[in-house]
């Protein structure tokens, strides 16, 4: 039997059509709010949604985009938005959330059973019943650097190669679409989903290690960001001195950015998180707190085809154990022995990892006159991945000052560190545009 969920606090409205829907067949499920509504359609996965626009806890524009942003309810329901409002302003919003049809009551039964017919038959098969048993994650997961490079973004001939945007990886993982970063490279990933979906609904979480400049500027020019059809939650850890919520939205207020994130049409969700362990579909993840200023983390993520560890912005302390910097010669000390508690809390971290991407921003020469920026030499991070039994290395967070050349040298002389120590590792330096996939 084909249902209909109604959601309308109006409870002589809802009453009332539902006891004509009955009588023409349907079965018929109620709700007095959005929430309720939402985990109905979740749980039931009904043949139509008939829903008010004006209602508590959830407006109607919100159940919509809630709705055709669900994973799996993908073309399912059908959506009829109702309500007393006829201004078209609201129609069309409506009708970019994801309604299919829009009714300014009062309803005519007779006019109301055409539109049931039509939609029922645009809607070719039903949506499977909540017992089917659920589908398997795609073994397969793919990786792609969209931005690469640290600090500000360096566009140019000599930066061709690796490219110049900041930072920013997409991650797919079956139905999970994982974005680590918002840097410029966000801009480039939000015309190509864009591209990619079309008219469906986007769903996608985006991982904020912090909220330095080099990984927030791209968000304002994502433009996923700007339908109201998609969903985007934003997940990251407090600021030093203001939270994810206000550092996003302070970027963007005049005169720095015309729109403000309030203004954006997407449906927007930002999360500060509490707990070191989460999960994002079947995709679980772990976060370690970093050597950087400010609060910095690094992510972990367990795929069904193997785990990547992004670690975009660190300084080892390697040069402190070994005594290879002057300024922290200071053997047996308690010193040493803080920083080599922190280096093997970052190697158990990263340890059997089949991807780390991490920060390298220095060659060994540099990182003597830069020592406490924040960031790490690539012999380094070399060490810790040979430690750690990692198998692929990509060196990551680009100095703006080093060109494609540069960086070319860098890699050769990490992966011939890697062979004198007889390593396997594969060590690479992200680019843009690179993919990598994961086989499971």
């Amino acid at each position: 039997m084909q249902s209909v969920l109604l959601i309308d606090d109006d409870r002589v409205f809802q009453s009332t059509l539902a006891t004509w829907l009955e009588e023409e067949g349907w079965q018929v499920l109620t709700a007095d709010d959005g929430d309720i509504g939402l985990d109905l359609a979740q749980k039931n996965r009904p043949t139509i949604v008939i829903c008010d626009l004006l209602m508590p806890r959830r407006n109607g524009f919100e159940v919509c985009r809630n709705i055709r942003a669900h994973p799996e309810l993908y073309g399912y329901p059908k959506i009829i938005v109702t309500t007393g409002s006829s201004y078209a302003s609201d129609q069309q919003n409506a009708l970019q959330a994801g309604a299919d049809e829009y009714w300014v009551k009062p309803i005519q039964p007779q006019e109301l059973s055409k539109s049931l017919a039509r939609l029922t038959q645009r809607g070719a098969e039903p949506a499977p019943s909540p017992s089917a048993p659920p589908v398997e994650p795609s073994p397969f997961t793919r990786i792609k650097f969209w931005g690469v490079r640290g600090s500000i973004p360096t566009p140019g001939p000599s930066t061709v190669f690796y490219g110049g945007n900041t930072a920013c990886i997409e991650v797919r993982s079956a139905d999970q679409i994982i974005i680590l970063d918002a840097g410029t490279g966000l801009r480039p990933l939000g015309l190509k989903l864009a591209a990619e979906f079309q008219d469906r609904p986007i769903a996608a979480t985006l991982l904020i290690t912090h909220t330095h400049w080099d990984h927030i500027q791209g968000f304002p020019f994502f433009l996923p960001a700007y339908n109201p059809k998609n969903m985007l939650r934003i997940l990251g850890f407090d600021g030093a001195r203001k939270g994810l919520e206000r550092t996003f939205s302070s970027q963007m207020e005049s005169p720095y950015f015309p729109i403000s994130l309030e203004q954006m049409p997407g449906n927007i969700l930002i999360d500060e998180l509490r707990d070191l362990s989460f999960s994002i579909g079947h995709v679980s993840v772990q976060a370690t707190f970093l050597n950087h200023p400010g609060i910095c983390v690094g992510y972990r993520l367990f795929t069904p085809a193997g785990s990547i560890a992004y670690l975009p912005d660190n300084e080892l302390f390697q040069r402190l154990r070994t005594g290879n910097t002057d300024q922290f010669r200071k053997p047996g000390t308690r010193v040493e022995e803080f920083a080599q508690s922190q280096d093997q809390k970052i190697a158990e971290f990263v340890k059997n990892a089949d991807v780390l991407i991490i920060d390298s921003q220095y060659d060994a020469s540099e990182y003597a006159s830069h020592v406490g920026w924040g960031h790490s030499c690539s012999d380094d991070t070399v060490a810790l991945a040979i430690q750690s039994n990692v198998k692929r290395l990509f060196l990551f967070h680009h100095d703006p000052n080093h060109d494609d050349e540069h960086i070319s040298r860098m890699v050769t002389a990490a992966k011939e560190l890697a062979a004198r120590q007889g390593a396997a590792l594969e060590v690479e330096a992200a680019r843009e545009g690179l993919e990598i996939v994961l086989p499971g």
